[in-house]
């Protein structure tokens, strides 16, 4: 076992103690990525990492339990197809002194047969509850490592934003501008991970993603692109308007900029997330578009593209030191256009770190 991995599981353990949990189990996905930097292949035979007080092991797939040994030295409960898990999860619970752990914390991303697998061969008056108290609350805070891989992916995601800048044109698709910016996260050994390319009237669908639709002059173009390398993402957005802004466009680009300053200033540990939201919200209702702001201010970034924290109107996160999200006020006028400015931050003690080195300012292609 890995340094890393022994100080994840002490972490874990110690947030165990103070909630009172007996047992933490996480299927295939980003939580066991976290822990372990792996982890088996996902699919329907159940593979849970059990996790107790003093000892950890696996519910294991005899199928992928040669190739998962090459990995870890956790202990296996193995199962065959012939079988079935029952049997293998009682042992392994035996083995944990977890049969009756008093509170159970599930992984909430997995499949709801291992859920309901695992709940049946516990007692019925256990406690349950998913991560955000205990695993969740630990990834939420990054440690230098996942700062530094998320600084270089920000910077593909800069550079790959800049060739979509340097390509875009009257005449072509968004998909062709799309395909422009895949090529380059490929370039620079990223997976293009999603690229929405919103022209006109398209840019008033903030989940828009690349059409057949050609790029006009007089268009605004949101760009909201991301890519992943060595098990962490980007996430950037950056508007270009093609010769000529669309009327009104300076205004409320204006706006939306401000709101992103607000979000920023209001952005400090011991804040609660949904302060961060009402600074950005109060921008652009005071500028009178509240009712084209119809998203979240940001979501958290880490392993996953998006994950806790989440900057809503309703949060109560407490953001601490390390924590890293994204500020993305928009305005959407429908027929029209919209405007998105998004930057993903590192929370600092004296407030956020952006990630990107690329202005939020408009790129104005020529014709």
């Amino acid at each position: 076992m890995n340094e890393q991995t022994k100080m994840r599981l002490a972490a874990l353990r110690a947030r165990m103690k103070e909630t009172g949990t007996g047992l933490i189990a996480i299927a295939p996905g980003s939580h066991m990525d976290w822990v372990l930097g792996f982890h088996p292949h996902p699919d329907e035979r159940p593979c849970l990492l059990l996790i107790a007080p003093e000892r950890e092991a696996f519910l294991m797939p005899a199928l992928n339990a040669e190739g998962t040994r090459e990995h870890t030295d956790i202990d296996f409960y193995n199962w065959s197809d012939a079988e079935g898990p029952v049997l293998a999860l009682k042992a392994a619970l035996a083995g944990l002194g977890a049969e009756e752990p008093g509170r159970v914390v599930l992984d909430e991303t997995m499949r709801a047969d291992f859920a309901l697998l695992l709940l049946d061969n516990l007692p019925e008056d256990t406690a349950r509850d998913f991560t955000p108290g205990t695993l969740g609350a630990l990834r939420m805070r990054k440690d230098r490592s996942e700062y530094e891989l998320l600084k270089m992916n920000a910077a593909i995601a800069d550079r790959a934003m800049q060739a979509a800048f340097s390509k875009v044109r009257p005449g072509m698709t968004e998909k062709e501008l799309a395909a422009e910016i895949r090529a380059h996260f490929s370039s620079e050994g990223a997976a293009p991970a999603f690229w929405i390319v919103g022209s006109g009237g398209n840019g008033a669908f903030p989940h828009h993603s690349a059409s057949d639709r050609v790029i006009e002059e007089g268009d605004a173009v949101v760009i909201d692109i991301g890519g992943r390398k060595q098990g962490f993402p980007s996430d950037i957005t950056r508007m270009a308007v093609v010769g000529r802004a669309p009327e009104g466009y300076g205004q409320i680009h204006t706006i939306v900029e401000k709101a992103v300053q607000a979000a920023m200033k209001a952005a400090r540990p011991g804040v609660q997330a949904k302060e961060v939201d009402a600074a950005a919200r109060k921008v652009i209702t005071d500028a009178g578009y509240g009712e084209y702001f119809v998203h979240r201010t940001g979501h958290g970034m880490g392993i996953d593209g998006h994950e806790p924290p989440y900057i809503t109107a309703t949060s109560e996160t407490i953001l601490e030191e390390g924590m890293v999200f994204s500020i993305e006020p928009g305005i959407y006028l429908p027929g029209r256009f919209g405007i998105r400015l998004e930057d993903i931050v590192i929370l600092r003690a004296d407030g956020p770190e952006v990630l990107s080195s690329l202005p939020r300012d408009v790129h104005v292609a020529k014709v």
